[in-house]
């Protein structure tokens, strides 16, 4: 049984899925590569990628093909079903290895097997070329399990970049009650560490390309997915659906646990509301003001006076701006601040 999975949804992204490919350098006997293709118009490239990698590569790689579309919360769940790793780390297929952390990052994994997650440092590069490095805290550290935890957890294990979880939990609390979320891994998180210590790593192990820049989502075509989210542009209407299934999410676990979660992850989106306000700013003053008024009409997201703050700023200053801003506090602190 190898350590670690590395677990990866492929949809219409041949040349991305290339590059996150060959950016896997860590010790072949420790990790196998899975890759599933969720029936995208892209299949055939795909799996000319997926054949070359394999001819030239020592890993141990297996591919698969769903018959249908099963969208992206049922293929993170197949993935899991189908994994044989100890450890099962999510990459997007439009993410990155950052070059030597990934034998760092078994080593870690090795040192900390008593947690069954693991909160993963990362960073994305911005169109302009700034770096910026999503550090949650100063150092590592272990996070007790409960309440409080998932709740600062969840917007924190958003990013499929990375996310890292031991499979046998995983498979524990496989549901398909909520697919066309999104947020299959917030699921398992919460499920997990609300039960279980867990631990946070304090050094970057993947790049998250964050495609939603380019406004090119590839998510809607399932099922699931098609009465949620439009294919083919970051539209207000799917943000806003995107940032309910959080308390959708949310109000699933309390009604099964009889936690009051909902309300606490409020209050913690409303305070690092930032990336849910400046995905829309592109689109102009008043298309934003708009969008703004709706997250907080009817997602209440206006609970908290960051919120204004964001919102004011990125009217004012714009996004590029803000976005300096932000990064600039997180290089001076060393880490994300805490609000």
């Amino acid at each position: 049984m190898p350590l670690l999975s590395v677990c990866i949804p492929a949809y219409n992204r041949p040349k991305e899925l290339k590059r996150l490919l060959e950016s896997i350098d860590a010790d072949s006997d420790d990790l196998e590569i899975l890759i599933i293709e969720d029936h995208s118009p892209g299949r055939s490239k795909i799996a000319d990628v997926v054949n070359d990698f394999i001819e030239s590569s020592g890993y141990c790689v297996r591919y698969e093909e769903n018959e249908n579309n099963l969208g992206y919360d049922h293929n993170i769940r197949k993935l899991v079903a189908t994994a044989s790793g100890d450890y099962i780390l999510f990459m997007g297929d439009d993410d990155l290895f950052i070059q030597g952390a990934l034998d760092k990052y078994l080593e870690f994994i090795r040192q900390n097997k008593e947690y069954p997650y693991i909160l993963r440092s990362y960073i994305s590069v911005h169109g302009n070329g700034i770096v910026e490095t999503f550090k949650y805290l100063p150092e590592t550290i272990v996070i007790p399990a409960g309440e409080e935890s998932v709740t600062w957890l969840f917007k924190r294990s958003v990013s499929l970049s990375g996310f890292t979880i031991r499979r046998q939990e995983a498979q524990q609390f496989a549901t398909p009650d909520l697919d066309g979320t999104l947020l299959y891994q917030v699921y398992l998180m919460s499920e997990v560490c609300l039960l279980h210590d867990s631990v946070f790593c304090d050094f970057p192990v993947t790049q998250a390309w964050q495609t939603f820049r380019d406004d090119k989502p590839m998510f809607g075509a399932s099922e699931a997915e098609r009465g949620r989210f439009q294919p083919g542009a970051v539209s207000a209407d799917n943000s806003i659906n995107f940032t309910k299934a959080y308390f959708e999410v949310a109000g699933y676990l309390d009604q099964k646990h009889g936690t009051s979660l909902e309300p606490r992850i409020r209050m913690q989106i409303s305070k690092y509301s930032y990336p849910f306000l400046s995905i829309q700013r592109k689109n102009g003053i008043s298309q934003f003001l708009r969008y703004a008024r709706r997250l907080d009409k009817e997602l209440g997201l206006g609970v908290s006076g960051y919120f204004h703050c964001y919102k004011w700023g990125l009217v004012i200053l714009g996004e590029r701006i803000c976005d300096r801003i932000i990064i600039l506090i997180k290089k001076i602190l060393g880490h994300t601040p805490e609000l």
